[in-house]
């Protein structure tokens, strides 16, 4: 099984993934690097990715999550996957690879954003992150104001993990 961790930069895919990847005895990965050299330039610049930018980025998860699935255990991926295209591109299908949103307001994800020293995106991208979200309806949706504990067993518990 792979689990999606999805959301805006600043929700916390990362600290839950790899929360839910030890709790399970699973494998971690995070989407960030799988982005082409020109990409992270681009996001550290402060500008957005277009589609295009975005196109071979999914195309290398997509084949990493098929070689996830051919293995036993599970692999978690933390993943911004803010379209549902994307999110369909990744092979989302709610049986093989589960998809677990983290929803919270503008103003805490902004204030995690502005205590980070290493994100790749700065706090002035999150709007136009937050421009381009399509909240999925078929996700095991998560309030990220809940202790990363809490948010794994709940994971955990819905996915029978």
């Amino acid at each position: 099984m792979v689990v999606v961790i999805m959301g805006v930069s600043g929700s916390g895919k990362s600290t839950i993934g790899r929360a839910l990847a030890r709790a399970v005895d699973g494998r971690f990965h995070d989407a960030d690097d799988f982005h082409p050299a020109k990409n992270v330039r681009k996001m550290k610049s402060g500008q957005p990715l277009t589609e295009a930018d975005r196109e071979p980025w999914l195309e290398a998860l997509r084949v990493a999550v098929e070689s996830w699935l051919v293995q036993p255990g599970v692999d978690v991926l933390a993943c911004s996957a803010l379209k549902d295209s994307h999110r369909r591109q990744l092979g989302v299908d709610g049986v093989r690879v589960r998809l677990v949103y983290l929803h919270g307001s503008a103003g805490l994800i902004r204030a995690r954003m502005e205590a980070r020293e290493d994100g790749l995106l700065s706090p002035d991208m999150l709007d136009s992150q937050l421009a381009e979200l399509e909240p999925p309806e078929d996700a095991l949706t998560l309030d990220i104001e809940e202790p990363v504990e809490t948010l794994v067993q709940q994971i955990r518990s819905a996915f029978n993990l």
